[in-house]
């Protein structure tokens, strides 16, 4: 049966939608944009981080559109001064929830163009987040020019990263407790590695008796580094040595088995540095542990550059059309 087909407005537009939706989702499939950073496409909706908030006429508060279902008749504003007001402050906080060192100016009234040059040109440092130029958090402060010290750092800042994980980098002190990666683990790859711990300026994430992830159940597929919206989970051999400009993108498909799960290689002086997955069929950005992080055999230097050919017990190196002939002949 074909879900009921209603009427509201969105920044002064008259929108249908089916019932069932979110204003998240209205809004997505009219081509309006709306930021978030909490929500995960396939997921349940958590509002957690309330940048998606959204001015809904005759509502006391605003409303994070990622949770809140559309009704008939609704009003709604999304990029109104409150609004604005609203998300810049949200921001703020997260921003002071942590060690988030965005380039974000402290300033009132600096260039802000002049100022995000002036740090990528002392990128090569520590001191930046090796997510730096690849950041949700960054990105929206940005967009809506939130300030870094509007408010004291949280003694989280301080949190030190767990570093004895063979490919993730778990850096606490940059988490902003959105929830992405737990969804990614439990909802979307059902591995139920993660989960959160702890409570109020103690929670975190977590591994089950909050132990490492090596020493957990995780499987270490990776879902969590591409949900990831900050730098708090980072691929370990990429971290601090590649940023996302320095890269191209190449599709292409898994050669691990059958399934064809579609990916990207990131590339860099002509070698593969990253690996994510393409959201399209069959795997919907998903992938496997083989699949994201089982790539440096490409570019090791124990690869195989010339065909062999055994004679006498030994192999010789020999042409491609010597080696083809034979197989050939051999047939």
């Amino acid at each position: 049966m074909l879900a009921k087909k209603e009427t509201l407005v969105m920044n002064g537009q008259s929108l249908t939608f089916q019932t069932g939706q979110t204003l998240l989702e209205v809004a997505e499939a009219h081509g309006i944009p709306i930021p978030t950073l909490c929500h995960l496409k396939g997921t349940t909706p958590t509002g957690a981080c309330r940048v998606c908030v959204v001015e809904v006429e005759g509502a006391r508060t605003l409303l994070p559109a990622c949770s809140t279902p559309a009704a008939a008749h609704m009003v709604v504003q999304t990029e109104s001064p409150r609004v604005v007001a609203a998300r810049r402050t949200i921001l703020e906080l997260l921003l002071a929830s942590g060690n988030h060192n965005c380039a974000v100016p402290a300033e009132e009234n600096g260039d802000w163009t002049e100022f995000q040059l002036r740090v990528q040109a002392a990128d090569q440092t520590d001191d930046l987040c090796p997510a730096w130029g690849d950041c949700k958090l960054q990105e929206l402060a940005y967009a809506y020019q939130a300030h870094s010290d509007r408010y004291p750092r949280t003694a989280k800042a301080g949190s030190p990263p767990e570093l004895a994980n063979p490919m993730i980098v778990r850096d606490f002190s940059r988490c902003i407790l959105c929830g992405r990666c737990v969804q990614a683990c439990n909802e979307v790859q059902v591995n139920n590695a993660i989960k959160f711990g702890y409570q109020g300026a103690k929670a975190k994430i977590i591994a089950a008796g909050d132990r490492p992830l090596k020493d957990s159940d995780c499987v270490f597929c990776g879902e969590c580094v591409q949900a990831c919206p900050v730098g708090a989970l980072v691929e370990k051999d990429v971290r601090y040595q590649v940023r996302p400009w320095e890269t191209q993108k190449v599709r292409t498909t898994c050669s691990y088995c059958g399934v064809g799960c579609q990916l990207y290689l990131h590339t860099k002086d002509n070698r593969v540095v990253k690996v994510t997955g393409v959201d399209e069929a069959p795997n919907h950005g998903s992938l496997c542990v083989k699949g994201r992080f089982g790539f440096t055999f490409i570019g090791s230097e124990e690869r195989l550059t010339d065909p062999l050919i055994k004679e006498n017990g030994e192999f010789r190196k020999a042409s491609w059309d010597e080696a083809l002939d034979l197989v050939a002949e051999r047939l």
